[in-house]
């Protein structure tokens, strides 16, 4: 199904029979959560929710039996109002204590439940006429480039799956925003997406970052190697014209597939026809550039990433070089992150890529 961040998975979040088979189609190791995806009536949060206390969206939630409101402390519960009111229906994800009709697949046993409410439309229908929550992690094979289009979605899991939901392109490109709201402390930003760590802290105040380190995820797209192409990716220390040069003698240095051939640049910024004859000349390689804006649009640049990624990948470069975000303001924090995760995976040699 698409939403207004990456296409999902969607299975019934209630029935782990059916969560089971989104695991088995993106082969997705099972320690990794999932988020829940719901899709609250206007009135939840505004004072009208039916069964519950006047006003309480964390009341709506647990009517669902996603969330354990008796372990949402009153401190927490006026934050979750306050943030579901600026930012519901939208890219943000809330870990709050899970309730009981959330079986322990979708939360990898943990005892948070990861929980956003999508603003798409088309998933906002789909939840209804469902009547369930429901479980839908990126529509793509585990640790690849997420889906931003249905033939993105084809293109990775075609022949595992029955149906898929063409919402069109997606309106941000990039995960949602995960955020902790534990009942110590401040909460704390485990993934950055397009809900920013300043616009968070503007209701929340002091908004903390995750120590490194631990055994397993607290929540999705937390895993050091993520949203990586087949290609080996090299992300660059600055600037290409600086570094792209140095990147190259490296690969050439180092021998195997990528010392020789066609190389892919992804730039942050400007014309990449430009860059690419540049680069050939000084390298003498065959290049293939994108861009993700090339007038340095950041909306643009996020909703283009994960789309030029693919293109590249899919291209006859043998090794990919990228410009790193330095500006980690606002969509450039999630921007930067991708690129680091997509940097850390492992990637199968060009012999071996579907």
């Amino acid at each position: 199904m698409p939403t207004e961040t990456v296409y999902g998975l969607a299975a019934v979040a209630t029935d782990a029979a059916a969560v089971a088979r989104v695991f088995a189609a993106k082969e997705r190791p099972t320690f990794d959560p999932l988020i829940v995806h719901v899709a609250p009536p206007a009135a939840a949060g505004a004072g009208e929710v039916p069964g519950g206390p006047a006003g309480t969206l964390v009341a709506w939630l647990a009517a669902q039996g996603v969330v354990d409101a008796a372990a949402v402390g009153a401190a927490r519960r006026k934050l979750v109002e306050a943030l579901g009111r600026a930012f519901w229906p939208g890219p943000l994800t809330l870990v709050l204590p899970r309730g009981p009709a959330i079986p322990d697949l979708v939360t990898a046993g943990l005892a948070t439940v990861a929980v956003r409410a999508p603003r798409h439309s088309v998933a906002r229908a789909l939840i209804a006429r469902v009547g369930a929550p429901l479980a839908a992690p990126s529509a793509n094979r585990f640790g690849r480039i997420s889906p931003t289009s249905a033939a993105d979605v084809l293109a990775e899991l075609g022949g595992r799956i029955e149906l898929i939901l063409d919402g069109g392109p997606c309106e941000i490109g990039l995960e949602s925003t995960v955020l902790a709201l534990g009942e110590e402390g401040p909460p704390c930003l485990l993934r950055p997406g397009a809900v920013s760590r300043e616009a968070i802290a503007a209701i929340a105040g002091e908004v903390a970052l995750p120590v490194a380190g631990g055994t397993a995820p607290a929540a999705p797209g937390m895993l050091a190697s993520h949203y990586a192409p087949r290609t080996p990716l090299t992300l660059l220390d600055g600037p290409w014209g600086a570094h792209a040069a140095a990147a190259l003698s490296s690969l050439a240095a180092g021998g195997g597939a990528a010392a020789a051939g066609p190389v892919g640049l992804l730039l942050q910024e400007g014309d990449p026809a430009a860059a690419a004859r540049a680069l050939e000349r000084a390298s003498g390689r065959p290049v293939i550039a994108v861009s993700l804006s090339p007038s340095g649009d950041r909306d643009e640049a996020a909703r283009r990433l994960f789309g030029c990624l693919r293109s590249l990948d899919e291209s006859a470069a043998v090794a990919l070089l990228a410009e790193p975000c330095l500006d980690e303001r606002g969509l450039g924090h999630a921007i930067a992150d991708r690129l680091r995760r997509a940097a850390a995976s492992p990637a199968t040699s060009p012999a071996g890529r579907r």
